[in-house]
């Protein structure tokens, strides 16, 4: 969430974590879903919210639900429809030691995200328990998917984070309220990630219970908010880089959900 070195052999360190808050182990790691042109209401008290975002990446659904473990080399990755992003924000200024590229998966029971990130130098928490849920986060390098199954709620959403060493946080967003993130809220989602230091890429899986965000069952065709988020670099934000795959104008914070761009599912 933003508001305004790691070791590793000339292979790669793979981390696994299952259930947000299971094991570590090495590895060789109230919403319904609103149809598109549905209502967008924010604040009852408030004019309506619009989308203003034409960003659009498609899920293909899977027949089969796998565990991840950081392997992008996947058959159904190679399927997938990725997109790729090295701008700031604002979508003014690229950063191209930096590009990310992220896709989505879809089952009945999960949403899956992967991003396949390029880096100089990474920047993450030393020395901690990787599976305990991590606090501010977002202040190291970290991958982050902001989303919402369902879009007429255009300030409710789901915030999920991973940094290269797999540490992790999640959280359930409602702009309107104070404080706006629920830190308590937990999804349970299963991620894993892995640095390959030689090439200077890490990546990362993701896989979240639809459950956890209030839906019983994922379909084709279903079509939800969503905008993808990379934090970058060691130092303090002004020389750190903060990157979006839906362009923020405003470019003062991750947490603009009428920036968000479409995520439809798809056979």
């Amino acid at each position: 969430m933003r508001v305004f070195a790691l070791a590793a052999s000339a292979a790669f360190v793979g981390l696994v974590i299952s259930g947000g808050a299971g094991l570590l182990s090495s590895a060789s790691v109230a919403a319904r879903v609103a149809p598109l042109g549905a209502s967008n209401e924010g604040n009852s008290m408030s004019p309506p919210l619009k989308y203003t975002s034409r960003a659009q990446i498609r899920s293909k659904f899977i027949q089969q639900d796998f565990s991840p473990d950081g392997d992008l080399t996947k058959p159904a990755w190679k399927k997938a429809e990725w997109r790729k992003f090295d701008h700031d924000m604002s979508g003014k200024v690229r950063y191209p030691q930096a590009e990310t590229r992220v896709a989505s998966l879809g089952s009945a029971r999960f949403v899956y995200f992967a991003f396949h990130c390029r880096y100089t130098t990474l920047n993450v928490y030393e020395g901690e328990d990787q599976a305990k849920e991590r606090w501010e986060l977002w202040e190291r390098d970290v991958v982050e998917v902001f989303v919402n199954p369902e879009p007429a709620r255009v300030n409710h959403y789901y915030e999920f984070e991973v940094a290269p060493n797999n540490q992790w946080i999640d959280l359930e967003i409602d702009k309107d309220k104070t404080p706006f993130n629920d830190a308590k809220w937990n999804s349970g989602f299963d991620h894993a990630t892995r640095v390959d230091s030689e090439h200077h890429v890490w990546t990362c899986e993701m896989r979240i219970p639809v459950a956890a965000m209030g839906d019983e069952r994922l379909t084709a065709g279903a079509v939800w908010r969503a905008n993808f988020f990379r934090a970058d670099g060691p130092g303090g934000d002004a020389q750190r880089r903060f990157m979006s795959w839906s362009a923020i104008p405003e470019g003062k914070s991750f947490h603009v959900p009428t920036r968000f761009g479409r995520l439809r599912f798809v056979r």
